[in-house]
């Protein structure tokens, strides 16, 4: 399989333009031209790692706080999502359930199947490969649904002594979990997916 790096090309990682491989610096943009980022894999397990620990608090410790006169009331995710299940809200609480449990589990597992899969040399479709790598970073952005929907509670519910929500612990945990698991798929250098596709006849 043919490609620009054994073609004998690499393309700026900033703005794109494509030059041989002998050239050292862009000369659009100026940054360095370089054919692999250097401790890509490195640095997403890092980030990966960072994102994992960061998620367990967001599971365990309340999203939540509701002060009334009567009762305070913590909600962790899992919580809520009963909680919704039980007013009959199922649209609503499948929502919250995909964006807070489905799609940061699927991000983990996908990251550390594009991690191990290079650096295991393990035989792999690298367009398929390409596309997960593509769809976790397109997601990312779409994974603050329970922050946002935490900030605006807040903001609007706030009627002194009468009644008050606040955030817990665990939106800071899951806000954090979230960029982290961005930067990791960021880090993740997708040339490195197709230097397999290169060692395969």
């Amino acid at each position: 399989m043919t490609t620009a790096h054994t073609a004998g090309f690499v393309a700026c990682d900033r703005c794109g333009l494509v030059y041989a491989q002998d050239c050292a610096d862009c000369t659009r943009c100026g940054s360095a031209l370089q054919t692999r980022a250097p401790l890509s894999l490195q640095r997403t397990m890092a980030w990966l790692m960072a994102g994992l620990i960061a998620y367990l608090p967001a599971n365990i410790y309340p999203m939540l706080l509701t002060s009334t006169l009567l009762e305070r009331q913590e909600s962790t995710i899992l919580g809520g999502v009963v909680d919704l299940v039980h007013h009959g809200s199922f649209g609503v609480a499948f929502i919250v359930f995909a964006a807070s449990v489905v799609i940061p589990v699927g991000k983990f597992l996908a990251l550390f199947y594009l991690v191990f899969a290079v650096r295991r040399h393990w035989a792999m479709n690298s367009h398929q490969r390409h596309v997960m790598l593509e769809i976790v970073e397109f997601i990312g952005r779409w994974s603050m649904i329970d922050v946002f929907v935490v900030a605006i509670l807040s903001a609007l519910v706030q009627l002194d002594t009468v009644a008050t929500i606040n955030p817990g612990v665990a939106a800071v945990s899951f806000a954090l979990s979230v960029v982290f698991t961005m930067l990791a798929a960021q880090s993740l250098d997708p040339r490195l997916i197709w230097d397999e596709a290169e060692a395969t006849p």
